[in-house]
Order: structure tokens, then sequence, then C-alpha cells
């Protein structure tokens, strides 16, 4: 019997069958944390914050060692209220998650219907299509010129059973972005039944003045939702807090679905202290800011072909469909030397590898490595 069978036929089966579509799905492959016989590896695979995380929320998450038999703030609001005072929000159109990876599954539950669709970029971040296929939508991946989305190509894929169009700006895994002026114009002509929902994880590492995140356009919207993360900028990765902002009624029907309690009460208190320590936000994207051109330029030498520029804490990086030289085989040569990177095939991307900025001795390493494999 197919593992994707009729409501009738999962009825008669001796074993409970999942639902048409769940066993097609394919299931978040994260980047690399080991390397055999190596045993404290360089971890660029993940997109984490090389700095770590502010000392202000480790000191907070120690805090809350005596809080641990409590159950947390449902509402999460002590992050809902530090996050409206720094982005002048209207507290009460703020939705938060186990990472917005969670946001971007309530939204999905919430209007999508068997035989709906989802618009998206052909390499767009894997969580979008994972769960709308749990609600079994379709989805609808369009090309992205030179790695980067192209609103024509998304509106061309719009139709009448359209009821979301995820657009990551930047975009990972290619760290590209389009202008804030590309984004009004795709909202402006998507019908508005549709919800348009701006990823922005990577945000805060976007310092071109044409970037804007979408939350003012949101203010005056009645279908968009904008998502941030705590886990790059902030370096709370492991602590899984995200967050959406959209219109009032739109919030007020995802939260009937949202489960209790879903932020932690260490969470809780490690992201507010985290938005409040502005000098590591800083130093973070200084950081980046330092970094990502020379590991741009040193790839560039080696005659590796960087997309972008990139506007994220990463870089995606070409290499050739030459044997022994390929993606695969570099990634491979850099794991057996401890440096953990991302394959990106499953992404439509199967001749690059994304690489995180990591501290200067990781970012010159890897380089030293590639100058090698090249060699070799």
């Amino acid at each position: 019997m197919s593992e994707t069978a009729s409501p009738t036929d999962r009825a008669r089966a001796p074993r409970p069958l999942p639902k048409a579509g769940i066993m097609e799905i394919h299931a978040y492959q994260p980047g690399k944390a080991k390397a055999d016989g190596v045993e404290n590896p360089v971890k660029l695979s993940a997109n984490e914050n090389p700095l770590g995380s502010s000392p202000k929320a480790q000191e907070a998450y120690a805090e809350a060692l005596a809080k641990l038999h409590i159950y947390p703030d449902p509402r999460s609001n002590i992050v809902r209220e530090a996050i409206a005072e720094a982005y002048g929000l209207e507290p009460d159109r703020l939705i938060f998650g186990c990472g917005s990876d969670e946001v971007f599954a309530i939204v999905n539950q919430t209007f999508l219907e068997p035989g709906d669709n989802v618009v998206q970029g052909e390499h767009a971040f894997a969580a979008f299509a994972i769960g709308a296929r749990a609600c079994q939508a379709e989805i609808r991946s369009v090309p992205e010129p030179g790695y980067r989305v192209s609103v024509d190509e998304l509106l061309k894929a719009v139709d009448e059973r359209t009821r979301i169009v995820f657009l990551a700006n930047p975009g990972n895994p290619t760290g590209t972005w389009i202008p804030f002026s590309e984004v009004e114009r795709l909202h402006a002509n998507l019908p508005p039944s549709v919800v348009l929902i701006l990823d922005g994880a990577y945000g805060e590492f976007a310092l071109d003045p044409g970037f804007d995140d979408g939350l003012e356009l949101a203010r005056r919207s009645s279908n968009i939702v904008v998502t941030h993360t705590f886990s790059k900028l902030h370096g709370l990765a492991g602590l899984r807090v995200g967050w959406g902002y959209g219109p009032k009624e739109l919030v007020e029907a995802c939260e009937r679905i949202r489960l209790p309690f879903n932020v932690n009460v260490p969470a809780q208190l490690a992201a507010v202290a985290a938005l409040k320590d502005t000098e590591f936000q800083e130093r973070s994207i200084a950081h980046v800011e330092r970094w990502r051109p020379w590991l741009a330029q040193q790839l560039g030498g080696l005659g590796f072909e960087t997309v972008g520029p990139s506007a994220a804490n990463f870089l995606l990086v070409g290499f050739p469909r030459q044997p022994g030289k390929t993606a695969a085989d570099a990634e491979a040569f850099l794991t057996r030397r401890g440096l953990l990177v991302r394959l990106v095939g499953g992404y439509g991307l199967p001749d690059h590898l994304r690489i995180t900025i990591g501290l200067e001795e990781h970012n010159r390493a890897v380089i030293d490595a590639l100058a090698e494999f090249m060699r070799t």
C-alpha cells in the first residue's frame, strides 16, 4: 500500500499511515556539526555568530536557572514589549515562535488548504516548502536569474489559488538581495488575498541604503508578515527565538493555533537582554562588514566565483564541474581538515558551497585550505 494512501485506504490499513504527501517531503538537513577524527572542528556550516552571544544574554540565561520549574509566559510579553520598544511597533501585532521557522509554519497552517499554492524563488530556504507541503499545498519555485529573486517571475506564478508568497531578503543560501523598491512593486501587484512573508533573518547584515526589511510597509498593509530571528545577529541559535509582525487581524488568526509556551523561559530572558546589548550587535555587524569582502576577494584570487555581492553573514562559492575539484570534493577536503562548510545541492546548487564568515583565524584557514585543495 502506498505511503500516501487515500483517506479510505488509510482507514482500512493495519497500521497508521500519514496523510497524502507527507512521505514525499524531504526532511530539513542541517549543516554538518562533526568531522570524523577531528575533536573540535570549526563550524562554518550554519551561519552562526562567530563572536558567540551577548554577555548580557548569557547572564540572563544563567538567572533563568531559578525559574526552570515554571511555565513560560505563553505570550512572551517581556520579549513583546522589548521588541515593540526597540522597533517602534504595536505589541498586539507581534507573534513569537520557536525560531522564525515556527512562525512560517503557523502562517502556513492558518491560511493553506489542500490545493492552494505557495510561490517562492527556486533557491528558497527549505523551511518554507516543508511547512507548506505539510498543509498539502503546491510549491511553485520560480527561476532566480543570477541567483537573485525576480519579482517578475514571482508574479507570473501567482494565480487564484495562491495564498502565500515567500521572500527571504537577503536570501539563504544565496546571500543576494533585492532593493526595497522591488519589494514594494511585488506587494503592489499581489492580490490582497495573498500573504507576503518577508523573511529578514539576515537583514541586519544588509548595509546598502537601498535595503529595507519592510516593517513600515507591513504597518500600513493588510497582507504582509515580516519575520526576524535572534539566531544570527544576536547569537542565540541554541535558544530558538523568532518573531513576526503583521496586521492585527492576521496575527490574531495565527494566535488561535500557536501552541502555548512555545518560547521557553531562558530564551525569553536571554532575548530581552540580547536586544538591549547594542554594543554586541554593533561588533557582530562590524565583524561581518570587515571580513565578508576580504573573504570574497581571497576566494576570487584563488579562481572561485562568489555569488553576490553577499548581504548576509556568509558567502555562496561556485566550484568547477571538474573531476576532483567539485564542490563536493572541496567540502570533503575541508572536512578532513576540521573546517565544516555547507553543501547546498538540496537547494538546486550542486556546484556551490555556503561558507559562514568566521573569526579571522577561521577565514584564513579556509583560504589556506582551499589554496592547497586547488594545488593538489
